[in-house]
């Protein structure tokens, strides 16, 4: 047998130096599940999810339920929270939903909008924004529905309200404030066309539900839409988002402090505002 040709000296090659010991290799990162860069908007999503089918479970009609049924689990009606003292009802109503197609729409916006929302105000502020927009678009619209019932044969009939559509809205008037933030690490124009986006959406919408329900009223039938919900919740969300920050490109203490204003302003604006609708006089 010959021998071997030499191995040549491999020149990264650096040997061992006594009390030396190479650094550790680094960690491999894991990838996150998509869900947990927005935990608060699949969490709410979720829920609503749930809601309708524990409805369905119970034998509700997944895409007619009466009236009835929208009430025993928890839906919005002016006799009830002003007469009864069923103050909850604020609150359950936004995660009831009037069938299978009235809950997908919800949950389509809110799935695309809590996306974008999340980033800009943390999973607190949306969970924040959601109970008290959607809480504020109730209010106002147990207001309205107290104010100006329908009569049938002469008695004052109050309707039911359910849906996450003020809480929907709400997020989008938060969006509004938020995207014209110069703080935000984005190009000027994305972000132009971003706000412009969810301007459009509100208005659109907006504009929709007034159309829709004018033709209702004057037809005498169709689909009922609770406009005064919308509205609350998109003006709740403008005040809201007023005193904020978002978190991307601002300090986590001045975002954490101006997150605490708005909350802290918003809630304390409901309470006034819930106080005074105790206080308003039944219509004849």
């Amino acid at each position: 047998m010959g021998n071997s040709p030499p191995i040549p000296p491999n020149p990264d090659y650096l040997p061992p130096q006594a009390g030396f010991n190479p650094p550790p290799p680094p960690p491999v990162r894991r990838e996150r599940p998509s869900w947990s860069y927005a935990p608060a908007t699949y969490a709410l999503v979720a829920i609503n999810c749930l809601v309708f089918l524990a409805m369905v479970a119970h034998h509700v009609s997944a895409f007619s339920p009466t009236t009835d049924q929208l009430m025993f689990f928890g839906a919005d009606n002016a006799r009830a929270v002003l007469v009864n003292g069923e103050w909850w009802r604020i609150v359950t109503a936004m995660f009831v939903h009037v069938g299978f197609l009235h809950l997908v729409v919800n949950m389509w916006c809110l799935w695309n909008l809590g996306l974008l929302a999340e980033p800009l105000m943390g999973s607190a502020g949306v969970l924040a924004v959601y109970i008290l927009t959607g809480a504020a678009g109730n209010l106002l619209s147990t207001l309205v529905n107290w104010l100006w019932p329908l009569h049938e044969a002469g008695v004052a009939v109050f309707p039911v309200g359910a849906g996450a559509s003020g809480a929907v809205f709400g997020i989008a008037g938060a969006l509004i404030i938020l995207l014209k933030s110069h703080l935000l690490p984005v190009p000027p124009l994305e972000l132009h066309k971003l706000r412009r986006s969810v301007i459009y959406f509100a208005v659109i919408n907006l504009v929709l539900g007034l159309t829709i329900g004018f033709g209702t009223h004057v037809i005498g039938s169709g689909v009922s839409i609770d406009n005064s919900a919308h509205l609350g919740g998109v003006l709740c969300g403008l005040l809201f988002a007023a005193p904020m920050v978002p978190r991307i490109g601002s300090s986590r203490t001045l975002f954490t402090r101006r997150l605490r204003y708005a909350v802290g302003l918003v809630a304390g604006f409901l309470v006034l505002f819930g106080f005074y609708l105790a206080h308003v006089p039944r219509p004849n």
